[in-house]
């Protein structure tokens, strides 16, 4: 059996211009967008323009056709540098134009994916409820047919991209009916930005991805055509659980990025600063440190790698994708608290992007599915 271990020269060539873009580009104003709490139309028109968005739709719908391990690649570079910007992209793509890509007909897909590859509009998201999080079956959001129309009411929040002048459309799941075994029956809902009866709210006061767009959704009376509906009644829920799975493989990318970032932050560090007259490297208790580190984030690029490419060679990959989700945001935090560690006082300063990382990291054990949630799905597959 032949086994490779080395990216082709397409993906490193991808991985070396995302990483200039984002050194160039975002650290320059990172700090200071989060700081301010601002959504960057500027770093995300240029995201757009270098093709971040769409990585892996056909390029008969605008995007590059490059599949998902070049597209894991560039979030775990823009992750690198900035969460904030990353949620952007993964949003995007995995949540916004996947299901779009994955489940909608040709005319939603024409209708939506060309603008949305091209960063003319971003789109979201719609599980999360307030009373609705791990448990998504809970979802109360509803959706009556009325005649030759759908009626959606209800809420939802903590929405990606859901509420800035770029958002177009949001893919909703909501509640229209009972099966007969009397379970909810789900469908998905695809809801244009301008839609008379929605209400988006953008969330401030998060202590991370500040500058990442966030939104609370309310539709009240929102009147969808019959075409809205996304795929076939009663597909919304598999078809969310399938969104989740390839957005685990994105989360998995922010984590194995933001990993890298904060060692990289760490290792430059303790190579620059001094105490008891050497530098911090030359102690083996750092040492120690960075090695455990380095360790961790080279297990969890294989793992997470892998998940992406069984996806690409369209073979289950569910379970892959919920162990690297898992294993890359958990590894972050291990990642980043010791590269805090070595910072010593400077780690907990603003002044410092260590400290960001810090913070930025919490959300990928609790977004896409908490890490328990993660070792249910895990089990299940090892028992199925």
């Amino acid at each position: 059996m032949a086994l490779c271990f080395e990216l082709g020269a397409e993906e490193n060539i991808l991985r070396q211009s995302v990483r200039e873009f984002a050194e160039k580009e975002i650290r320059p104003v990172a700090r200071e967008l989060d700081a301010k709490e601002e959504f960057s139309y500027e770093l995300t028109a240029k995201m757009a323009e270098m093709g971040l968005f769409g990585i892996f739709v056909s390029p008969e719908y605008g995007g590059s056709g490059l599949g998902y391990v070049p597209y894991i690649i560039a979030v775990e570079e823009i992750a690198r540098v900035d969460g904030s910007q990353a949620a952007t992209v993964a949003a995007g793509n995995s949540l916004g134009i996947g299901p779009i890509y994955y489940f909608g007909n040709e005319a939603q897909k024409k209708k939506w994916l060309p603008k949305l590859c091209a960063g003319e509009m971003l789109a979201g998201f719609g599980l999360t409820e307030p009373l609705a999080g791990s448990d998504a079956g809970g979802s109360r959001t509803k959706a009556e047919l009325d005649g030759n129309e759908w009626v959606l009411n209800g809420s939802k929040i903590f929405i990606t991209n859901a509420a800035n002048d770029l958002s177009g459309v949001t893919v909703v799941q909501a509640v229209t009916g009972k099966k007969s075994d009397g379970r909810k029956e789900y469908s998905c809902f695809l809801v244009p930005a301008d839609a008379n009866g929605l209400t988006a709210k953008p969330m401030h006061g998060k202590m991370m991805w500040r500058a990442s767009n966030t939104a609370e959704l309310y539709f009240d009376d929102v009147r969808l055509p019959t075409a809205a509906l996304l795929g076939n009644r009663g597909d919304g829920f598999r078809q969310m659980l399938s969104t989740l799975d390839g957005g685990r493989l994105s989360i998995g990318a922010m984590g194995l990025g933001g990993a890298q970032g904060a060692f990289d932050l760490a290792l430059n560090y303790a190579q620059e600063r001094k105490q008891f007259g050497q530098a911090l490297i030359e102690f083996q208790a750092t040492q120690h440190k960075l090695a455990n580190m380095a360790m961790e984030i080279e297990a969890a690029r294989n793992l997470l790698y892998k998940a992406c490419w069984l996806k690409d060679e369209h073979k289950p990959y569910g379970k892959l994708a919920a162990m690297g989700k898992l294993y890359c945001s958990e590894v972050m935090g291990r990642v980043v608290n010791e590269a805090v560690q070595i910072h010593g006082g400077y780690g907990l300063m603003q002044d410092y992007d260590v400290e960001r990382f810090f913070r930025d990291q919490k959300l990928l054990t609790i977004g896409e599915g908490t890490s328990e949630i993660q070792r249910m799905v895990i089990a299940r597959h090892l028992t199925s």
